[in-house]
């Protein structure tokens, strides 16, 4: 079987299925793992995919995302290509775990699937490690996904989940939508108690906590008085497949810290 993945969560699902074998083609942002993408012929950035050089590929099967901003209209030449194609949408740990069996079932693998998301379970699912929801012991943890303007989860984005789940409690956490833009007197109105930085398409090692401890606006809030500015990087909280689960490891940290 042909696979051309056009997200990095769709590239780490198919590999974490044991399936790397099949990729023949990547979007120009899969990074992991290296020793297989490294080597395999690339599409396009993420909302530039180059239809014509997927069709070159000759995929059985394109996997595409509707979790990226715009990439709809990737989708949209998708359909009017013909060429065959999957666009998950998740919004939360259950539709990635679905996700990862409607790949799984495409693959012809299911079983695979049930392990990988039997092995995620263990590590996401449990509520040993967070406390109840009407604890004030849960640190509020504002998720950056991007610094100017701040944008931030909300109810429906599995990054919410990753805090939850680790015993914090997301700052829009209670909002009805994916994600949303914050102004710096909301942030400072809201006052959370860290700050983590998952910054989309930024390399990890080019974070910038001085960004956040440098804005005037919240220079007199206990999160920079206590320098409670961390980094998770966008891999482990920004990619609905399987390191959510390190997401989650690092979030914990996170948390016990602030605690």
């Amino acid at each position: 079987m042909r696979i051309v993945s056009l997200a990095c969560s769709n590239t780490e699902i198919v590999c974490a299925l044991g399936c790397a074998e099949f990729l023949v083609g990547v979007d120009d942002h899969s990074d992991y793992p290296v020793d297989v993408v490294s080597s395999l012929p690339r599409v396009g950035p993420d909302l530039e995919i180059d239809i014509a050089r997927v069709a070159d590929l000759r995929p059985d099967l394109v996997l595409a995302t509707l979790t990226v901003p715009g990439h709809e209209k990737v989708v949209e030449r998708l359909e009017a290509s013909g060429l065959p194609y999957l666009a998950p949408e998740p919004t939360s740990i259950d539709d990635v775990y679905d996700d990862i069996r409607l790949i799984a079932k495409h693959l012809g693998v299911e079983r695979r699937a049930e392990a990988l998301v039997d092995d995620m379970r263990a590590e996401l699912d449990p509520p040993t490690h967070a406390l109840d929801d009407a604890s004030p012991d849960r640190p509020t943890i504002l998720v950056q996904w991007w610094p100017k303007p701040v944008i931030t989860p909300g109810r429906h984005s599995w990054a919410t989940e990753v805090v939850e789940r680790a015993g914090g409690r997301a700052l829009l956490g209670h909002e009805d939508h994916k994600s949303r833009p914050m102004t710096d007197d909301e942030v400072a109105q809201l006052e959370p108690d860290a700050v983590v930085l998952s910054w989309c398409g930024v390399d990890p090692a080019k974070y910038r906590p001085d960004v956040v401890l440098g804005n005037p606006r919240w220079r007199d809030l206990p999160f920079v008085k206590n320098e409670r500015v961390f980094c998770i990087g966008e891999p482990y909280m920004g990619r609905p497949g399987p390191r959510l689960v390190d997401g989650v490891r690092a979030m914990r940290e996170v948390v016990e810290a602030v605690r």
